[in-house]
């Protein structure tokens, strides 16, 4: 709006209230505390709204449409979308977000807009819209590794009633647009040889039970196999047990790479089931056997190991209660949540579970909200409070006022939010992929090669080079290395997430990680936000002069005129007797108090009034130089003393810089609009040696802009509401009190739900254990797949031994992203 607004009470540019009238340097328009709705229609305390009003009126309406986006691979490909879209005719605003993959078109007149699928084709990527279609999401069982997802997209994809269609391995989902039917669906996926079931619906699956029950049975045939032929009984006998070993274990991966190869994938279904089958061609009947068994064991271990992981976000929809109990016409009556409207009053007894989000209307208690914020010690809340869906009410007996529907709580948006992070690539994990879908068709066609050309020039009999050319195939099994980074990723969300942390994709959490500089905005970041009073000097009778200046500032909303009165309700004395009060633009609030007439305000108003300031001259200077906020309490002739207003820092602030410094060779930086003294004060108290006063929300942004030029990488922390533009600058925007601002769950990379930075350090700290573990299972993986590839031409490698290469490094892979899990990590 181009304006800032100053307070009366406000003699210096310390104290600033998101909703206040002080501000930083230079403001244009000086108004008083309001002491009435009246004098408030020409004061600060309205022409925000008036300016915010008239602005909006004089913007054009515009109306969004929605596409999700394949193809991105990195942040810059955004960029380059946005780009392109935005020279076209039609489109007035256009917002691509990579870490959730979608796509937001803004116009005036959407039949206008070109077509935006077929713009954002010409660029190589592929946009869906998600107006047109319902997107359904399915769990999905009896996955196996990273190729099986692409199979099952694959599969899908070929089907003219798809539209879209996404399979995630980590978390074991997919998402779907189409015309057809669930049934028609489930049975598609079946035909790639998996199950799908509906979110949301309540069939269990039996494909796991009954897995289990095929591999118990084919490692029993093997065993029975192995014990007859040390028996030296009949070979046929050991040849059909083995065989019978090697259909019954290998029914499902056979099955599973029959449809692979109709649809084109090389998932690791096709090569185990080759190698089987080719050992079994050329008589090695044991070998083809092991590969089977130890293939579907691999692959239970691999599955119990993954729903640990992908239960660590599930754990979050059992929070909140099914049921409430609501207050109907003097009766309680418990109701399912989906059917509790907004208004409704629910009864939550102690030791219950709030049901649904809302605020208290009687009663008081201590909430346990640790499932949304991370903190384990509860919070007292009283009538008014906001309490938060999944939170325990720990002692009183509550009446809260509901003001979210079930789907609209902040514990399902944190969950949804979780959920779509776990769903977006990494860059680490999209570079693995585009590497493996080149590693396995080299691999696959050098062990044609090794089984074909070495027998044509002599080099040895066929099937030897067969039985190498066989154990190729498994090694060209990619699985261990294409899990490596998203079950990281993962893992390392579900527990953040635990812990009261939202991080909206594996690109941010690897960011994070890779963090040089943190930028922190002072003003309800490192303080509270909020002005007190920190020092109370008096000439006379102090408990006098707390009455007075209580009597006059009750009269004003200012924030400054709330520190006082509370300051002095603290200390449980009464208002006295005034009238006649008038607010003083730019200046203070007087009144009239038994007959005298007593002023509240700056010092400037008492220099005007002619007062002298005799011994309170030397605590006047001290309290401006550190920037403090003076309020003067006198008469027109004397002072009777003053109060020192600040914004004070947070109590957990200091302990969490400490911790940041602990980290590395990080640059910590404060950003303020406050001045020099202020800025000082509090950079001192915080621990910060650098910092810059003065800024206003474009100098803020060009500070991170400075610190990115000079080769860091920015982490910008705020609030998400006043310091939006730095925070979107930064190479990481993390927002504070997720929980009570919808606004900073919106606009950050990483949201940190309570109002305190003590979840900061750990949540670097975290980023920095899945980058480590990232780049261990990468490294493994590849390792691993070297030195079977080395050992398979000396003839060092069986195939059983290769098999448990490829699904013990898988193992190993998951088990070391499962640390990440761990909530004290």
């Amino acid at each position: 709006m181009g304006k800032n607004l100053k307070a009366s009470c406000c003699s210096s540019d310390s104290v600033k209230e998101k909703d206040a009238c002080c501000s930083s340097n230079g403001a244009d328009v000086v108004t008083s505390c309001c002491s009435s709705k009246e004098e408030a229609s020409s004061s600060c305390c309205s022409s925000a709204e008036e300016e915010i009003a008239a602005a909006a009126e004089s913007l054009p309406y515009l109306q969004y449409e929605e596409y999700r986006i394949e193809g991105m691979d990195c942040p810059s490909c955004a960029k380059t979308i946005e780009k392109a879209l935005s020279g076209k005719p039609g489109i007035q605003s256009v917002q691509v977000n990579y870490g959730s993959g979608k796509l937001v078109v803004g116009s005036e007149n959407p039949s206008h807009l070109p077509s935006i699928e077929a713009e954002v084709k010409k660029l190589g990527f592929k946009a869906i819209s998600t107006e047109e279609r319902g997107t359904e999401s399915y769990r999905i069982q009896g996955m196996d590794c990273g190729s099986c997802a692409k199979t099952i997209e694959k599969h899908l994809g070929q089907q003219s009633y798809v539209h879209y269609v996404s399979v995630n391995f980590s978390t074991g989902k997919m998402k779907i647009a189409h015309d057809s039917n669930v049934k028609e669906i489930k049975k598609q996926v079946q035909q790639s040889g998996f199950e799908a079931e509906l979110e949301g619906g309540k069939e269990e699956s039996s494909q796991k039970q009954r897995r289990d029950w095929m591999m118990i049975g084919s490692g029993a045939l093997l065993a029975s196999g192995f014990i007859a032929s040390l028996l030296s009984l009949p070979s046929l006998l050991v040849t059909l047990l083995y065989a019978a070993s090697i259909v019954i274990g290998g029914w499902k991966p056979v099955r599973s790479a029959y449809y692979a190869v109709k649809s084109r994938s090389l998932d690791m279904n096709v090569l185990m089931s080759s190698a089987a089958i080719g050992a079994a061609l050329i008589g090695e009947w044991f070998e083809g056997a092991m590969v089977v068994w130890l293939f579907a064991l691999g692959n239970a271990l691999q599955n119990r190991s993954m729903e640990k992981t992908r239960d660590s976000i599930r754990g979050l929809m059992d929070l909140a209660p099914q049921e409430a109990v609501l207050k109907q016409e003097g009766k309680l009556v418990t109701v399912p949540v989906e059917r509790v409207q907004v208004g409704d009053v629910m009864v939550i007894k102690p030791g219950e579970k709030i049901p649904l989000d809302g605020n208290i209307a009687v009663g008081y208690s201590s909430i346990n909200e640790a499932p949304i914020t991370g903190e384990s010690m509860p919070v007292d809340k009283t009538v008014g409070d906001a309490v938060y869906a999944g939170t325990m009410n720990e002692e009183g007996s509550l009446d809260v006022k509901v003001t979210k529907l079930v789907e609209d709580t902040t514990l399902q948006k944190i969950i949804h939010l979780v959920e779509e992070a776990q769903e977006q690539k990494a860059p680490t994990e999209a570079f693995v992929d585009r590497f493996a879908r080149i590693y396995t068709p080299v691999v696959f066609l050098l062990a044609l090669a090794v089984m074909v050309l070495p027998p044509l020039f002599g080099l040895g009999s066929f099937s030897e080079w067969f039985y190498s050319g066989l154990t190729l195939l498994v090694v060209a099994c990619p699985c261990a290395l294409v899990i490596s980074t998203p079950v990281a990723i993962v893992s390392a969300i579900g527990n953040a997430a635990k812990r009261g942390v939202l991080i909206k994709g594996g690109t941010f959490l690897e960011q994070m990680g890779a963090i040089d500089a943190f930028a922190f905005d002072k003003t309800g970041t490192l303080t509270e936000g909020k002005p007190v009073v920190t020092h109370v000097e008096s000439s006379q009778d102090e408990e006098e002069l707390l009455r007075i200046a209580k009597t006059i500032e009750s009269y004003s909303t200012h924030p400054i005129a709330n520190a006082i009165t509370t300051y002095v309700d603290e200390r449980g004395l009464d208002t006295l007797d005034g009238e006649a009060f008038k607010a003083v633009p730019g200046k203070g609030v007087e009144a009239t108090i038994g007959g005298t007439r007593y002023f509240a305000g700056n010092p400037k108003w008492f220099k005007e009034l002619g007062v002298t300031f005799d011994t309170l001259s030397s605590v006047i200077e001290e309290r401006s130089s550190k920037g403090d906020t003076l309020v003067l309490v006198g008469t027109e002739t004397s002072l009777l003393g003053l109060f020192s207003v600040a914004d004070t820092i947070r109590d957990t602030t200091v302990q969490s810089i400490e911790e940041m410094k602990l980290l590395g060779d990080k640059e910590i930086v404060m950003l303020t609009g406050d001045h020099e003294g202020t800025a000082r004060l509090i950079a001192s108290q915080a621990g910060i040696d650098t910092y810059y006063a003065s800024l206003l929300p474009e100098d803020k942004v060009t500070a991170i802009q400075d610190l990115q030029k000079s080769g860091k990488r920015v982490a910008m922390i705020g609030d998400g509401i006043n310091d939006a533009p730095a925070l979107a600058t930064a190479d990481i925007g993390v927002a504070m009190g997720g929980a009570g601002s919808d606004t900073a769950m919106n606009t950050a990379d990483i949201v940190l739900m309570a109002d305190h930075l003590d979840m900061l350090p750990k949540t670097v700290s975290l980023s920095q254990k899945a980058l480590a573990i990232i780049k261990q299972n990468v490294w493994f993986s590849l390792l691993t797949k070297l030195l079977a590839l080395l050992l398979i031409f000396p003839g060092l490698l069986t195939l059983w031994m290769a098999v448990i290469a490829d699904t013990g490094a898988a193992l190993l892979v998951i088990l070391n992203s499962m640390r990440l899990i761990r909530r004290n990590q």
